[in-house]
């Protein structure tokens, strides 16, 4: 696996890119223009001052995370030809400073939804939370008043230029079915994956994040079933996953080593993260070590380990940890050690392997 990591630019993160040098076995930076609006180009100027960026960290910038679709485009709107077109453009401008990678999602309004970004854990460190129960009758204007109370970062999937027009937003949602968004989908992908394809890109798809309904809006990508479905509306290699242990980890009935066993050569990036989900259907983020949360981390990594898995793979969401002031989920310290965490499994799984290897070689020399 190849190991990177999230960072979201100079003067927009707590984080140097000379501190993630020091984690040992980091090869790339996870990216994205974040000034930019969903559904503008990104201009080859700055995406070029990124990689010049990199370059002198001794990072590759082969993944970007996310190159936003704009809600026309989810909608199914007349204007989403004009996004698409600019989407294509943007493709094209990151293939000519090597990205591999696109992820996105397809989630409406919201990329992903939380309770409260910095609830405390026994352990006096504090993590992402999600109250299931509180989210049955809250209005989501009153949601994003009070995440934005509680934080002074800008977050992916929670701007302000869209979250200002939020009621009409729901509104133009009212009439959207499940089968209307995957209508919108194939349209979106059957556009998209040829010129991908044509500039060495992949693109990865994020898991909804709960994998369920919230407020009403149709979610899809949210269970093993729905992955297949998803990877046969274009059934072309440059199609594919992020698959993301954290969001599909907080429905406990999903196997998510059985998805990676199946699905292996469609993943092009790994999202690894913990999170404890209560008996009440509330969740919270966790260290990645497996005994602290819901999600056998372990038997995730073995499997990636099984099929060979040469991917992309980066330590998802942390605790905040050590009094670090940080953008929610994002500290240094904690995303860290969770990189050793992972590194410390496949590692022993690797070694477990070689020595079979040998072993085997040996008792057929014996012969």
């Amino acid at each position: 696996m190849k190991m990177v990591f999230r960072w979201f630019g100079e003067d927009n993160d707590t984080i140097s890119l000379k501190h993630i040098k020091q984690i040992p076995g980091v090869e790339g930076i996870v990216w994205a223009l974040h000034h930019l609006p969903a559904g503008e180009v990104w201009p080859l100027e700055d995406i070029r001052k990124v990689k010049q960026q990199a370059d002198e960290a001794g990072f590759h910038i082969d993944v970007v995370e996310s190159v936003n679709v704009h809600e026309d485009i989810k909608l199914g709107l007349p204007t989403r030809d004009k996004y698409i077109e600019n989407y294509l453009q943007t493709i094209k401008n990151l293939a000519t400073v090597g990205v591999k990678v696109i992820c996105y999602n397809f989630m409406p309004v919201f990329d992903w939804i939380r309770t409260d970004l910095f609830k405390a854990l026994p352990d006096g460190s504090t993590a992402m939370y999600y109250d299931r129960q509180m989210l049955e009758n809250m209005d989501p204007n009153n949601l994003v008043k009070m995440i934005s109370h509680d934080n002074d970062f800008t977050m992916p999937g929670w701007e302000p230029e869209r979250l200002a027009y939020l009621t009409d937003l729901f509104k133009q949602y009212e009439n959207v079915t499940e089968e209307d968004l995957w209508d919108n989908l194939q349209y979106f992908l059957e556009r998209v994956i040829p010129v991908a394809a044509e500039h060495g890109i992949k693109m990865a798809i994020h898991p909804d994040d709960p994998p369920w309904s919230v407020f009403g809006l149709p979610r899809i990508i949210t269970h093993k079933e729905n992955i297949q479905r998803l990877l046969n509306l274009v059934d072309h290699p440059n199609n594919g996953l992020t698959l993301c242990s954290g969001s599909l980890g907080s429905n406990p009935n999903i196997d998510i080593p059985e998805i990676i066993r199946e699905f292996a050569d469609r993943i092009h990036f790994a999202h690894i993260r913990n999170v404890l989900v209560y008996d009440n259907g509330s969740f919270i983020e966790t260290s990645h070590r497996t005994s602290d949360g819901t999600v056998d981390i372990y038997a995730i990594v073995k499997a990636y380990h099984e099929v060979n898995f040469t991917g992309y793979v980066r330590p998802d969401h942390g605790r905040h940890i050590w009094d670090e002031e940080c953008r929610p989920g994002y500290g240094l310290y904690d995303r860290g050690m969770g990189i050793m965490y992972l590194w410390g499994i496949w590692d022993t799984l690797q070694r477990d392997r070689d020595r079979e290897e040998y072993e085997n070689v040996a008792n057929t020399r014996k012969y």
